[in-house]
């Protein structure tokens, strides 16, 4: 795989919050990932190819747990392995993890490898005799020192709350496993312009929604296809660094029932795939239009016309890099919001970096 570089590398933010500094790692850091991982992700694919598991199994939380949906997308629409998400207390609670994950791969999520319930559900399913691969940060973690296949993010130390690159180092992780587990092609080509889609997504300017979202107390975001655990993961980000309730649904679901929650003035965000997913799309945001929605919007512009504000973003890439270049993005518009709303996004209150549950 040869790696394309960002065409043009802008330096961190020298001020600012930690966040924004973070998030912007985040291009360079996946490529770095890419180069390091190359060996390591090729054998993995090879030996996952060679078990030929029925299914897979996704294991995570918070923001991992939308990587995870990430996963699952990737999984059944291009390596055509149906993919379950198995919650954590099923393992560290009731230890009742089916033994029928026999020779199963269970994709654990974590940044920092060390939540309790994650730990105790994962050795619980290996027990079981999953096959347990650990997407992490941390390549020594107890969840890393217990799984068969280790895929290091490598995303650096994150010292702000809200995750960030790790975030967008794991979909970039996830992504290269997949593409060499299916041996996609357009996906292993499309892998070698991350650092240049990644670099223009975290210079885009979404900062232009902070004054439709100043003042909001509630919104939703929409996605569909590659772009739902996107959404799922900006409407978690919204909560955590700005306190707005902000919920994901997918743009197809909406229409059953919680668009009789949007009314005049009601913002949406709505990051638009770029794949066929965005079916439909066009006449639900004229729906949202018509009923007055603020509509922010970033996609093709054929599908988002209707969208009172339409975000940069790159529409020529391959869509599951389209996705993962509008979280990017994202980051962004989320840190100044949270500012705008006189908040810290480095430390959140009542949140920890490391959550710890059983």
């Amino acid at each position: 795989m040869t790696l394309a570089t960002p065409k043009e590398t802008r330096a961190a933010p020298e001020a600012g919050t930690q966040m924004a500094r973070e998030a912007h790692e985040a291009p360079q850091r996946c490529v770095e990932q890419l180069r390091l991982n190359a060996d390591l992700v090729r054998e993995a694919g090879r030996q996952l190819r060679a078990l030929a598991p029925p299914f897979a199994a996704t294991l995570a939380r918070g923001s991992s747990d939308q990587a995870a949906a990430f996963a699952k997308f990737l999984l059944e629409t291009h390596a055509g392995v149906p993919t379950l998400s198995h919650a954590p207390s099923v393992g560290s609670l009731y230890h009742a993890t089916s033994p029928r994950f026999e020779g199963v791969p269970l994709i654990a999520i974590s940044q920092s490898g060390r939540s309790p319930d994650l730990l105790a559900a994962a050795q619980d399913a290996r027990e079981k005799g999953a096959v347990v691969i650990a997407v992490v940060n941390d390549a020594e973690s107890p969840l890393a020192e217990l799984a068969q296949i280790v895929i290091p993010v490598h995303a650096g130390p994150e010292t702000s709350v809200a995750a960030t690159k790790s975030f967008v180092c794991t979909l970039v992780a996830l992504t290269h496993l997949v593409a060499e587990w299916s041996q996609d092609e357009a996906l292993l080509a499309a892998l070698e312009t991350t650092g240049e889609v990644l670099e223009e997504a975290a210079n885009a300017d979404w900062t232009a929604a902070v004054e439709l979202l100043r003042d909001a107390g509630e919104m939703l975001v929409l996605g569909r296809g590659p772009t739902l655990p996107i959404a799922g993961e900006a409407a978690l980000k919204l909560k955590e660094t700005s306190s707005l309730h902000a919920e994901a649904f997918s743009s197809a679901e909406v229409a059953h029932g919680p668009m009789t929650l949007v009314g005049e003035g009601d913002p949406v965000l709505v990051l638009a795939p770029l794949d066929v997913a965005r079916t439909g799309l066009r006449e639900r945001l004229e729906d949202f239009a018509a009923r007055g929605a603020r509509v922010i919007a970033a996609g093709l512009a054929e599908d988002i016309a209707p969208a009172a504000l339409v975000l940069p973003s790159r529409t020529d890439v391959h869509p599951v890099l389209g996705a993962i270049g509008q979280i990017q993005s994202f980051y962004s518009l989320a840190n100044e919001l949270s500012l705008a709303r006189g908040r810290n996004p480095d430390n959140p209150p009542h949140l920890n970096k490391v959550t710890r549950t059983l």
